[in-house]
């Protein structure tokens, strides 16, 4: 009888979906990855993670914590097995970058983050972040990514370092700048461009410029704290001047750099002669130094009250001075970084040195 081969065949497909597992679409058919009590199909069961919702302070050079936990409800009765993914997200519309990849003890870092960051596990369910020697470029928002089989779910913490902002503008005159040019500048003075946080809080702190400054998201912007007609007009109230986001090749302004905290020391290098800049520099060099960069000046008298009455060499070739505590004859009656811009580099005077001692 030619259907008793296909009667057969029915009856061998009607078994096997008699005993095929249930899945809803929010579950796995990873069946190495279960308990072997069918909680991977278990109606209900879902992936939570969760990362500390306030921003978290840190201090370059310093290490730094990310917290983040995974659980799942209703609890399961035997662990499964995770990859753990921490990505950095971008402040100027770029990629995410890869920061670590873990499985179980296993993991990978990546990039600037090599070596210096690894998993936290010590409870169940955690999977923080730790970021070693924390650097500039570390500042930024952070997910936290866990997956399970095909499910996966992620939150994300802020990672702000503790610092100051300073306009930066180089010599000459003003509006000489690029996106790429103000990145480079910042760099070579110990800093980095400032992030739209960093602005609006050194304007919460203060800041007041009139310069329009690059950013580190691509926008333009300027803080000011007194309102006057050439800085926006009388009309508007104090706040961020913003002109958004600018060709990042073909428009040129100033920048905003951000600097944090030293590993060294700036000192005032105590000289019988005034110098000009090339024996200031040698004349740092000789005492087992390095003449100071902005951002390290800037970074001295923020955090460590650096107070000196004298105008200096730095390495860009600027003068300035740092004031903690105004007096008379020492500049305004407000603390900050006193500038006499640009001079000529024959003239003669004292210097700023960096150096670990």
């Amino acid at each position: 009888m030619t259907w008793l081969p296909l009667l057969a065949v029915l009856l061998q497909l009607l078994r096997a979906c008699r005993t095929a597992p249930y899945s809803n679409g929010f579950f796995y058919h990873d069946i190495m990855n279960g308990n072997g009590n069918g909680e991977i199909y278990f109606n209900g069961v879902r992936l939570h993670v969760k990362a500390l919702e306030a921003p978290i302070f840190a201090a370059r050079g310093t290490n730094v914590t990310l917290p983040c936990h995974y659980y799942y409800e209703p609890r399961l009765s035997a662990p499964r097995r995770t990859r753990v993914k921490w990505s950095r997200l971008p402040v100027n519309g770029g990629e995410e970058t890869d920061v670590l990849v873990a499985i179980g003890l296993r993991h990978r870092s990546f990039g600037e983050y090599k070596g210096r960051v690894h998993l936290q596990q010590d409870s169940e369910g955690e999977a923080s972040l730790v970021i070693t020697q924390l650097r500039l470029a570390d500042t930024g928002r952070y997910r936290c990514e866990v997956i399970d089989g095909l499910e996966d779910e992620s939150s994300t913490v802020e990672l702000e370092l503790r610092g100051v902002v300073f306009p930066y503008q180089p010599t000459g005159r003003r509006y000489q700048l690029n996106f790429e040019a103000a990145q480079r500048v910042c760099e070579e003075q110990d800093a980095a461009l400032a992030t739209f946080e960093q602005l609006y809080a050194a304007w919460e702190e203060g800041l007041d410029w009139c310069n329009a400054g690059w950013l580190a998201d691509g926008t333009v912007q300027y803080p000011i704290t007194q309102t006057r007609e050439p800085c926006g007009g009388l009309g508007l109230a104090p706040g961020l001047r913003s002109y958004g986001p600018r060709h990042r090749q073909l428009h040129l302004y100033d920048a905003f750099c951000f600097s944090s905290s030293l590993r060294g020391k700036v000192y005032f290098l105590q000289h019988p002669h005034k110098l000009n800049f090339t024996e200031a520099r040698e004349a740092c060099e000789q005492d087992g130094a390095s003449i100071a960069r902005v951002g390290q000046l800037y970074a001295a008298w923020r955090f460590l009250d650096l107070d000196r009455c004298d105008a200096g060499w730095l390495a860009d070739g600027s003068l300035r001075y740092p004031i903690a505590f105004p007096r008379t004859n020492c500049g305004p009656p407000e603390p900050g970084v006193r500038t006499f811009g640009f001079p000529s580099r024959h003239q003669k005077h004292g210097v700023y040195c960096y150096g670990m001692r």
